[in-house]
């Protein structure tokens, strides 16, 4: 028998609920639901591939619960050259929300954005960037937010390709 990807697993919901009380967000059947479908994601999703995902749940409140859930810092919100934003977990702890800060990779075929190893660019790349921007505008200049995005073709496009 083939397991219903959309009926997220026990641990799945634990770890959604987990993180909702973590970060003092009151759990809600709608807050665990795409939370579970960020967390189970391997890119970030769209509004609408979330609302594919669980399309009993309407759109406003779908919308409401992704701002809810980027407000307290449990996902992030990447703008897409396409004007269409996309959404994907953190999967970290409170702490870390003020220090957050990592790259994405988007695929100029498919449009899928997807976050990459944060291990990097939470420490080494926003020093980088600051010491090149100082010697580039001066001193004084501090870079405070970073943004980056590389773009190329996934793997599934890039062996479209050949």
């Amino acid at each position: 028998m083939v397991p219903d990807l959309s009926i997220p697993s026990k641990a799945l919901l634990k770890e959604a609920d987990r993180q909702l009380r973590a970060f003092g967000v009151r759990v809600t059947a709608s807050r665990l639901d795409v939370l579970c479908v960020l967390l189970r994601a391997k890119r970030a999703l769209t509004h609408q591939e979330i609302h594919d995902d669980i399309p009993a749940l309407d759109r406003v409140t779908l919308y409401r619960t992704l701002d809810c859930l980027t407000e307290h810092g449990i996902t992030h919100k990447i703008s897409g050259d396409d004007r269409v934003f996309r959404y994907a977990s953190q999967q970290h702890t409170p702490q870390a929300v003020s220090n957050h800060q990592h790259s994405h990779f988007k695929c100029t075929r498919c449009a899928q954005i997807f976050c990459l190893d944060e291990s990097l660019s939470a420490t080494q790349l926003p020093e980088t960037l600051n010491t090149s921007l100082q010697a580039i505008m001066g001193a004084g200049y501090v870079c405070h937010e970073l943004e980056l995005t590389i773009k190329g073709w996934c793997k599934h496009c890039a062996n479209l390709s050949e």
